[in-house]
Order: structure tokens, then sequence, then C-alpha cells
């Protein structure tokens, strides 16, 4: 058996998997997120740690794991001194405090967006080490070891500060043409190369499983930890998209339309964010989606009804249907842009909240189309997309979304552990129970979605459009 771990930012995944790759058994530990000032969001690395070992300690037959592998939020930043102490709260990947200093470096250095793969955004984890300098200096001061989330809990588990080529590729800290570390970047985000971890290839070992270790989770000493892989290229492993044009769609609390590509190639004026895959001589195109399918989750809480309830309400009328821009924390592509908000218009005295949530699944649906535009500049998508993560629950949501861009999406089997599953993977590789051809191999589908005719959402999808040009100079002023 194979385990593999996802530290999530709603909450941590746990898996089981046997050795052809299926799926025995999951469980999950939810995590909270920190808000402490405006634009901020924040979690204790060691809530997660204790979630691993809430959720491994869930699952059976934990004597028969031979290889755990890694999975994990990409983008955050995970600050340790000279003991491996934390220093501060994680800073994570829908942070958008350092905004003045992104926009230093695409002012005073834009050339260095073609080597980072993406054009410098407040998610993205160098910046926020340019923010430390400024407004904790105290803090970088002490710095001596920069993590990415599950590279924070791989050296939990083996001691050993190591990260994965898909990790260090998110960074705006890696030259992804290179392959290694960038001290231009660095340079520019007031990051000291000292504190960069170790790049491995996602199936690579990384460390064995400490004695401390293995009595916290009931598992075998020395067991082997793969590197893993930053959770949007470990679901693409878990859906075979490995390979030159292969594509899928994440629908979690964030959203990813990604394909994959064998040769490096970058747009980031567009938004577009062109990084390292996990793999040797693998990048990807992605373009990611800050708010995924967050939105409905949040509407449902404001009107304090269940998410499924408000579907089946939805799902009755697409008329008199208001529009909705789902940037709950700002937008990266194609936007870029992190102080926009989201909201409706065209609500009136009948609207109901099943009116109300369809205008929500149309919002996501054209915050996708917007993303398979930029990705599609850059090379086709497959007539075909993968789909996988929590959103891809609702058929309506999926529907919708196949209806606006025009391809048929497939829902992966157990679409919700997606990451989880990619990084099992690669420890089955590390352990030789599977090879790299095995992970080109498409997964099992439980619903194909279609596109039907575009319909009412032609123009709607330019009004979508015109209202966040005609709301962008509002911009923090409400």
């Amino acid at each position: 058996m194979y385990l593999g771990i996802d530290i999530g930012t709603s909450g941590v995944k746990a898996v089981r998997m046997d050795p052809s790759g299926r799926l025995v058994q999951a469980a999950s530990v939810a995590l909270t997120i920190s808000h402490a000032a405006p634009g901020w969001s924040e979690q204790a690395p060691e809530d997660w740690w204790q979630a691993v070992c809430r959720a491994v300690r869930q699952l059976d037959g934990l004597g028969d794991v031979r290889a755990i592998g890694l999975s994990g939020q990409m983008h955050g930043a995970v600050l340790l001194d000279g003991a491996g102490a934390v220093l501060r709260p994680a800073i994570l990947w829908n942070d958008g405090r350092c905004s003045a200093e992104c926009a230093a470096v695409w002012r005073d250095a834009p050339d260095l967006a073609q080597v980072a793969g993406v054009r410098p955004m407040p998610g993205l984890t160098g910046p926020k080490l340019a923010w430390v300098a400024v407004h904790e200096p105290q803090v970088h001061a002490r710095i001596r070891h920069l993590l990415l989330p599950k590279d924070y809990i791989g050296y939990r588990l083996h001691g050993r500060f190591v990260t994965d080529r898909g990790d260090a590729g998110g960074s705006f800290l890696f030259d992804q043409a290179r392959g290694r570390w960038s001290d231009a970047l660095c340079a520019a985000t007031r990051t000291d190369p000292a504190w960069l971890p170790e790049v491995l290839a996602g199936i690579e070992v990384a460390g064995t499983l400490t004695a401390q270790a293995a009595e916290a989770l009931g598992l075998p000493g020395g067991l082997p930890v793969v590197a893993g892989a930053a959770d949007a290229p470990a679901g693409a492993l878990a859906a075979g998209v490995v390979r030159d044009g292969r594509g899928m769609i994440s629908l979690g609390t964030s959203g990813q339309f990604l394909v994959a590509a064998q040769s490096y190639s970058a747009a980031p004026d567009q938004g577009l964010h062109s990084f390292a895959h996990t793999l040797p001589d693998t990048w990807y195109h992605m373009a990611a989606l800050l708010n995924g399918a967050r939105p409905m989750q949040w509407f449902a809480d404001m009107v304090q009804a269940p998410v499924a309830a408000l579907l089946d309400e939805a799902a009755v009328t697409d008329q008199g249907i208001p529009l909705f821009l789902p940037y709950l924390t700002g937008e990266r592509t194609p936007h870029g842009d992190d102080t926009i908000r989201a909201g409706f218009y065209g609500i009136g005295n009948a609207t109901t909240r099943g009116q109300m949530l369809r205008g929500v699944l149309d919002g996501i649906a054209y915050a996708f189309a917007d993303a398979a535009q930029v990705v599609g500049d850059q090379m086709p998508p497959p007539e075909v997309m993968l789909v996988q993560g929590g959103g891809a629950r609702s058929p309506l949501l999926l529907q919708t979304i196949a209806d606006v861009i025009g391809l048929t999406l497939a829902r992966i089997a157990g679409a919700e552990a997606g990451p989880a599953i990619g990084a099992a993977r690669l420890a089955a590789v590390a352990d030789g129970a599977m090879t790299l051809d095995d992970l080109a191999q498409q997964p099992e589908t439980d619903l194909t979605i279609t596109p039907g005719d575009m319909g009412r959402h032609g123009a709607r999808l330019q009004a979508y459009r015109q209202m966040y040009q005609a709301l962008k100079p509002l911009r923090g002023s409400v």
C-alpha cells in the first residue's frame, strides 16, 4: 500500500492506494484560516501537522504502507529559524498583503517574469519574503530556512529541507528553463538563496520516516518519503496529465485550467502561469483562479442553507439570473488583481436565492472561460478536459462550464482526492510498483458532460467582462 497526504487549504486528506493505483481508503481533517488583517490569509504549520497525524490514524492497514507521497497547497511561505522552529504563521497562496512589493518588481525588473514563468503576484512565495523584510524585519533577520507547506510536513516526517520541481516552480524564485533557483529572483524578493531547500523530482526519495514521526502517525519507521508535488501538478498526475497537450480542470477552493507541455514557454503578461512539472523535462501552462468553486459554499453560508438544496433550486430556472463576479479574494488569471472583489448585478425584488446561486455558477464558468482563452492563446487545450475537486460533485456546475468553454468535461472517479492520489502514485513509482509510463495512464471517469448550446451565456459572458472593467476603478473604495 502507498500513502498519499495532501495539505489543502480547507483540510488535510490522506489516502491509501494499492500498487495498481486503485484508491482503497481516504480520510480528511478540516483546517481553519486566520485573517488577522484585511487581505491576510494565514495558517499555523503545527495545525497542518496535527491534522496529518489525525487523518493518517483514521486509515486502516498502516502496517502495509511501503512509501509515502506528499502534496500541498502552493506558494505558501513557511519561515524557520536555524533550529527548524517556525518563526511566524505561514502566509498562504490567497494572501494579498504584498501587492506593493509585487508592483515594485514588475516596475523595476519586468524581464524576471519570463524567468519565473509568471508575473509577480501577491500570492506567490518570493514577494512574501520582500514584505516580511519591510514589515517584520526582526523575523526576516532570523530566517534560516524557507519551505513550502507540503515540504514543512516533509521536514516533520524525515527531518530534511527538500522540495520538488513543481513547488519550486510556483515560488517566483525558480528559473523554469534552467531548473534551478534563480539568484536574480532571490535578489528581487530579498530572499537569501542559502535559505532554499534542495530541489528533487517528485519521484525521488527525500528522506526516511523518523522514529518520532512514525510513532505520531502509527506507521512503521524508516519508510521512504518522496519529494512529492504541489497540489496542481499532483492533481495533474492523478489525472494522467503529464504528456504534451493533455489537460485538466480543478474545482477546489481555488481553480485551475491546466495543460501539460514538453517544452518551456511563457506568457506572463496574460496572467498565465508556466511552471515546471514535478517530473523531469516537463512543464505545464495553467490559468490560476483564486476562487474556484469556493463562491458556492460562501453563498450557502450567507443564506444559511445547504449547497445541495440551493443547487436543486438553481436548476429550476435559467431566467432572471443576476450577473456575479466571483472574485471573493481578488483574481490572478487573467487580471492579476488582488483588490477586486465579488459582487452581484441585476438583483430585483423577485430574485430568489436559487437564481442567485445560478448566477454564482455562471460566474465560476465565466471565470473558466477567461482561463481557457488565456491557456488557448499559448497552446490549444484538448477536446476533453478531465475534472477533479469538490466542485465537480455538481453536474449543473460542470454543464455550465462545458457550455461556456465549449469543451467536453470528464469527471475523474474519486475526484475530490486527486492531489493525494497523485502523491501516492509518486510514492509507488519510487518504490518500483509503478513506472513513469503508468503515471501517464488516464484514470477512470464516472461522468461525461458534453457542451450544449451556449444560448444565454454569449451576451452574459460579454457583460461579465464589461462588469469587471466597470468596477475596476472602484477597487479599494468599498
